[in-house]
């Protein structure tokens, strides 16, 4: 359902339809490590979305979390939720998971891909400048790479830069391959 993760899909080459998204609750049960919290949720939304689909056909659901401190930054209630969370980013690095799950009738693969990002510092200014013209309340950790504070405001990545986006397509490629090779 992603616009954001059709089109890395559509860089991939692939065919596909999209579905519009799973409408799934996006909590997850207390104790799950980093890594199991995006996985979990893209199984969770391969669950609900998988009704009808038929049985030549692949489903990829995936959800991406901002781990930073020890803890989720999930996406903005508002405004001022946002501005925290950059400000909290700011002149620090932070971890990018996506979860992702590859559903046929027969079969199931679910990985976790993750990238670091460096933030540089941002002032209150540039702050303010990004949550006014680009208004990322949708996103996890309030922040769209693929947008302007991509280009100013992050000075690394080590990782894959699509997963921050939101798809780690290279991995989701090799992925769909041994998927194909092993029998739908």
């Amino acid at each position: 359902g992603s616009p954001r993760r059709q089109q890395l899909l559509e860089g991939l080459g692939l065919r596909f339809e999209g579905t519009g998204g799973a409408d799934v609750e996006e909590n997850h049960p207390e104790g799950l490590t980093r890594e199991e919290i995006p996985a979990i949720l893209a199984e969770l939304k391969s669950a609900h979305a998988m009704e009808g689909i038929p049985p030549d056909t692949i489903l990829i659901t995936a959800d991406t979390i901002v781990w930073h401190r020890d803890r989720v930054l999930g996406k903005p209630a508002d405004r001022s939720q946002a501005e925290d969370i950059l400000r909290e980013l700011s002149g620090s690095v932070h971890e990018v998971l996506t979860g992702v799950c590859l559903r046929s009738i027969h079969r199931k693969k679910v990985f976790t891909s993750s990238s670091l990002v460096w933030f540089a510092n941002l002032t209150e200014d540039e702050i303010r400048y990004y949550l006014e013209k680009f208004r990322p309340f949708d996103k996890a950790g309030a922040y769209g790479i693929q947008e302007w504070i991509g280009f100013a405001g992050v000075s690394r990545i080590e990782g894959s830069h699509f997963n921050v986006m939101g798809l780690p397509v290279q991995e989701l490629y090799s992925e769909l391959k041994a998927l194909v090779a092993g029998g739908l």
